[in-house]
């Protein structure tokens, strides 16, 4: 209600959510030391776009922000390791990029191994033939970004779900609830509605929210090109993997009898075909160990290509112009409007790819749960 006699709103006090957000830089800030370096002769060579494109795909125990000229401004990131029972701590700005080792350990610059943390003999250099196993736990770029965007969603969320608890069941959500309610309501209608039977949504709804949400948020802040945002999470393999495997888990966890019953006694198939050689058995056992490594496969490739292939047009630039300063002018134009038309493709990309696999998901769930007539 306004003011008596105004008929002005009364000003808002300040939120919470900025008041987080304001912390959060500032927290960021003072547990991050910001690593500035002189870059070494071997940086000066030419421009290596292969090179370029994979640094900036695959995950790194620091966080690059940026170059200005011959220096390098990155964040560095606790390293956490486990050898011969012994724990390891410290910041993977003893590395100095990967040129120099740390405590017998080093970051491998080539071979099957490349981008991970080895054992090196003394001279620094050479790989220990005969290192055991390294347990590494490190809060690698990619590790961190998934901390920063479950805090993010966390206080996103909270602040809807208190939103709607103020406005009431027979209001509608203002704000930041109004955006997100039409996303909530598609998950909950469109996804799980139209794959699960209708008396067990509410059991599933809650994970496919929330996987929906990580998802989405995380392809969104990938295609931020300056910190917090840039690491590829879900062109991660192993954090896809991860989320097939909770699907995987959560599936088998609510399975009933009749899922089991398809798979080991599948209805309506020639008694032949199970006995005496379990052949649909078999193929049904076979779906269900296929369908993690489809929703891994899918999510994974999808994401890296469209990473790729905007790295590509940027690349073309210093390329060409590594060729010929005119033809590198001549370029350039085009290749910023692949690069613009590319992002926001990666926008309509980055929806599709978090329905995909959360409908995929629900599809799994119903499955599980079939009913006793079907």
């Amino acid at each position: 209600m306004g003011d008596k006699g105004t008929g002005q709103m009364p000003k808002d006090k300040p939120g919470y959510l900025g008041r987080f957000f304001k912390m959060l830089l500032f927290a960021l800030c003072m547990i991050s030391t910001v690593q500035v370096s002189a870059a070494s002769d071997e940086d000066k060579k030419g421009f290596d776009a292969g090179k370029v494109i994979i640094d900036h795909i695959q995950d790194a125990y620091d966080w690059h922000i940026a170059d200005y000229g011959d220096l390098h401004i990155s964040i560095p990131l606790p390293v956490i390791l486990v050898y011969e029972g012994q724990w390891h701590f410290f910041l993977s700005s003893k590395f100095h990029h990967g040129k120099d080792s740390y405590k017998g350990f080093r970051i491998a610059s080539e071979g099957p191994k490349k981008g991970k943390i080895i054992r090196v003999l003394e001279d620094g250099k050479t790989p220990d033939p005969e290192a055991s196993f390294i347990l590494d736990l490190s809060i690698t770029k990619n590790v961190f970004s998934i901390f920063i965007s479950s805090v993010l969603l966390c206080i996103l969320l909270i602040s809807v779900a208190r939103g709607y608890q103020h406005c009431g069941p027979r209001r509608a959500p203002r704000g930041l609830g109004a955006f997100l309610e039409p996303l909530i309501l598609f998950v909950r209608d469109d996804i799980a509605g139209s794959a699960i039977p209708k008396d067990q949504v509410d059991r599933f709804l809650p994970y496919l929210l929330t996987l929906f949400s990580f998802i989405f948020f995380n392809n969104l802040l990938g295609l931020v090109p300056f910190f917090p945002g840039g690491a590829n999470v879900t062109g991660s393999i192993s954090v896809t993997l991860t989320l097939s495997l909770f699907t995987f888990m959560t599936l088998h966890l609510f399975a009933n009898r009749e899922y089991w019953k398809h798979i080991f006694n599948t209805p309506g198939v020639p008694f032949w075909l199970k006995l005496p050689i379990p052949l649909m058995p078999i193929i049904e056992l076979v779906g269900v160990f296929v369908k993690p490594i489809v929703l891994t496969l899918r999510l994974f490739a999808n994401i890296t290509a469209g990473h790729m292939i905007i790295l590509g047009f940027v690349s073309l630039i210093f390329v060409l112009g590594s060729a010929g300063t005119a033809m590198g002018l001549a370029i350039s134009p085009l290749s910023v409007i692949f690069v613009i038309f590319m992002n926001f493709l990666e926008l309509l990309v980055a929806f599709i790819q978090a329905y995909v696999f959360t409908f995929f998901s629900a599809i799994f769930f119903g499955m599980a749960v079939p009913e006793e007539h079907h």
